[in-house]
C-alpha cells in the first residue's frame, strides 16, 4: 500500500524539530524513526501512531483509532491507525504525534 505524501509531508513537519530524525520506507509505509527507534508514520491516508503496549486499549477507544493490521491479519499491540478525521487539524496530529514520541522517549538507546 502507498502512503499520502501529504499526510507525510504534514508528519515530517511536525517532526521537524528533532535532530535524530530519519525516513524509512518499509511493509508499504513511510516511517519516521527518532534515535534508531520507529515513532509514526504513514500507511494509506492513516497516521500510524506507536502507542505502546500499555496505552493501547486506550488508544484503541478515541475516535477514528483503529488496530494496525499487517499481512496475515497479525495485529501488533502497541500501534494504532488514526483515519483521516482524526488529525484533520494541525493540533490533532501533534496530539498523536506527541503520544508516539513520548512513548518513544521511554524506550533504551539503540
Amino acid at each position: 500500500m502507498a502512503y499520502d505524501e501529504e499526510v507525510a509531508a504534514r508528519v515530517r513537519n511536525a517532526l521537524s524539530d528533532l535532530g535524530d530524525l530519519r525516513e524509512q520506507k518499509m511493509m508499504g509505509a513511510l516511517c519516521f524513526m527518532v534515535g534508531d527507534h520507529m515513532c509514526c508514520g504513514v500507511t494509506g491516508d492513516a497516521l500510524m501512531v506507536r502507542v505502546g503496549r500499555d496505552d493501547y486499549e486506550v488508544a484503541l477507544t478515541k475516535d477514528y483509532v483503529r488496530p494496525m493490521e499487517m499481512a496475515g491479519g497479525r495485529r501488533p499491540r502497541g500501534f494504532v491507525l488514526v483515519d483521516p478525521p482524526g488529525i484533520e487539524t494541525e493540533e490533532a496530529l501533534a496530539r498523536w504525534i506527541g503520544r508516539s514520541r513520548d512513548f518513544v522517549s521511554t524506550l533504551p538507546a539503540k
